[in-house]
């Protein structure tokens, strides 16, 4: 690796608190519903902004400017998007100098998909379809698999019982706090138990940093972060169209288990943001928007070809 490319490395696995690009898209989607109550301000601010929008066209003279400025803008819109077309998930300099100035959500022409890649996206969207059953065997015996992984020392306790709370679920039945979260967080949270027991300890008992007084709690943030990064990589929407999306199909092409090493390099990321910003329980959904904006940037840099490109999997240990 150049050196140049070492350096940029660095300061994107430092940037913890960055900001653009921060949008965080909280709807309703197939399988997965965000679990953890919100405080969006965003829509607080909407409203103003629309407010103000229609005090202006009392105005007739105003009216005549917005339209014609509308027009331009749409104008603007539709040449920006032809370029993109053209020049976006190309490797040439005018592509890498154009392509970072448009943003990550702004649907384009995709390239097309190889064999290898629809095939690992048709299963990993099937098992985002999958809802947690709590009367399914198999899902009770996922949850009794994340206890001994999460404390192997320790009794296996039934399934309802206080001792989940240690785990961070926010109740005594584990299965109440999934609400529509999927199968899959579960599958998350066991494969980076197994996969990066050194990380997932350190966050499971909060190991690094000063704590906050109202911590997250660990297995319900594991599921809003699989909800986060379905909605980020636009993975129930058949084909993904966002930027984010199609660099992660190319991931998945090298990495079968893209997702589930991605879902892992974002806890810790999430981890980072939240002792950064010092936050709290009620600012979890703040720091989740951060965390995703940083994913997105570096998911977006010129030499990811696999996940352990992205600055962020240095962060992992086993």
């Amino acid at each position: 690796m150049s050196p140049s490319a070492t350096l940029r490395r660095r300061l994107h696995h430092g940037d913890v608190d960055g900001r653009r690009r921060e949008h965080y898209d909280s709807s309703d989607s197939g399988s997965l519903a965000e679990p953890l109550l919100g405080n969006d301000r965003e829509y607080g601010d909407r409203n103003r902004e629309q407010y103000s929008l229609d005090e202006l066209l009392d105005d007739p003279g105003r009216k005549v400017n917005l339209h014609w400025s509308f027009i331009f803008s749409q104008l603007l819109a539709q040449w920006a998007q032809w370029l993109a077309n053209i020049v976006l998930g190309s490797r040439s300099l005018f592509g890498r100098l154009v392509g970072p100035a448009f943003s990550s959500q702004t649907p384009f022409l995709a390239p097309a998909l190889t064999s290898l890649q629809e095939e690992r996206l048709r299963h990993l969207q099937s098992r985002l379809k999958v809802p947690f059953d709590g009367s399914r065997i198999e899902h009770q015996d996922a949850l009794k698999q994340l206890w001994r992984l999460a404390f192997p020392n320790r009794e296996l306790p039934p399934l309802k019982s206080e001792f989940w709370k240690e785990m961070g679920w926010q109740g005594t039945d584990p299965s109440t706090d999934f609400r529509g979260g999927g199968y899959i967080s579960l599958e998350n949270l066991i494969y980076f138990a197994e996969k990066y027991p050194g990380s997932f300890q350190c966050l499971l008992h909060k190991k690094d940093g000063q704590r906050a007084e109202w911590e997250y709690p660990f297995a319900v943030a594991g599921i809003n972060i699989s909800f986060m990064l379905a909605q980020m990589l636009d993975l129930q929407s058949g084909k993904p169209t966002s930027k984010a999306g199609v660099h992660f199909l190319e991931l998945l092409a090298q990495d079968e288990m893209a997702f589930d090493n991605l879902y892992c390099i974002a806890f810790l990321m999430m981890d980072a943001q939240w002792l950064a910003k010092r936050a709290s329980y009620m600012e979890f959904n703040d720091v989740l928007k951060s965390t995703r904006a940083q994913l997105e940037r570096e998911l977006e840099l010129e030499d990811i070809c696999s996940v352990k490109d992205l600055p962020a999997y240095n962060l992992l240990r086993r």
